[in-house]
Formats: C-alpha cells, sequence, structure tokens
C-alpha cells in the first residue's frame, strides 16, 4: 500500500468552517487545538507540504483564561527596529486591550515558519464578542478536546 499525498489543488477541495467558543479556555490548549486544525492534522489525508486544513472562527476572545500569574507576569517583546527600541507588554495589557492579538499569536507560535504558515494562519478568523460576520459559512460548532 502506497501513502497518499495530497497536491495543492487537492488540498484546497473540501475545507470546512469550524467554530469555538474560546469562553473560559486555556490560551495553549486552545490554540494547540486551533493550530491542528490550521493545518489539516484532524484528516486522514494530512500532507505536511500542502495547505490541506479547515477554516476556524474563535469568538469570545477576550473571555480565556490565562492560568496562574500569567496576566502580570507573562510578557511580549517586540522591537521597532530603533536604538532602544524594544518594547515590552504583559499578556493582561494585551487582553484588555486586543484580545484577538493574544489567540493569534498563539497560534502562529504553533504553526511553521515561511511561506506556509503565513497561508495557513490566514485561514484563522478570531473575534472579542460573540458576533461574527461569517456565518453565509455555517460553521461547525466543535468544542476543544484538550481543554
Amino acid at each position: 500500500m502506497k501513502t497518499k499525498f495530497l497536491t495543492k489543488e487537492e488540498g484546497l477541495k473540501g475545507r470546512r468552517w469550524f467554530h469555538i467558543d474560546a469562553t473560559g479556555k486555556p490560551l495553549g490548549r486552545l490554540a494547540a487545538e486551533i493550530a491542528s486544525i490550521l493545518r489539516g492534522k484532524n484528516k486522514p489525508a494530512y500532507t505536511p507540504h500542502v495547505d490541506c486544513g479547515d477554516f476556524v472562527v474563535v469568538t469570545n476572545a477576550s473571555r480565556i483564561k490565562l492560568t496562574g500569574n500569567k496576566l502580570k507576569n507573562k510578557l511580549y517583546y517586540r522591537h521597532t527596529g530603533y536604538m532602544g527600541g524594544l518594547k515590552v507588554k504583559t499578556a493582561g495589557e494585551i487582553l484588555s486591550k486586543n484580545p484577538e492579538r493574544l489567540i493569534t499569536m498563539a497560534v502562529k507560535g504553533m504553526l511553521p515558519k515561511g511561506p506556509l504558515g503565513r497561508a495557513v494562519l490566514r485561514k484563522l478568523k478570531v473575534y472579542p464578542g460573540e458576533n461574527h460576520p461569517h456565518a453565509a459559512q455555517k460553521p461547525e460548532s466543535i468544542e476543544c478536546r484538550y481543554c
């Protein structure tokens, strides 16, 4: 029996939309589940070098749970590119100002780096509240297996 590898065109067929409610879910476990769905690892025909995953809509990003003291102790760094331009924010600051960014950064770190990872990340749609504009795609609601 030979292993079946999908081509790029075959990977685009049959994409589905999933909806995940992030209320009370731990950030890392939720991000691991989302990254698995985006890559297509939940499918029997998973191919590592092809974008064969599904779309994921995450709502209630502002109600995500961070365990322990991560709200005040977990730090996120970025650099402006100028001398002395290191900017540091805590997870609590990011959660209060831009909660969808917190989930996006967690998922991005679990995806491959390069063109494939950027293409996969475009299929993630995160919203801070309950409303989202993807009702026409009829996303299936799923529960996080790891949460």
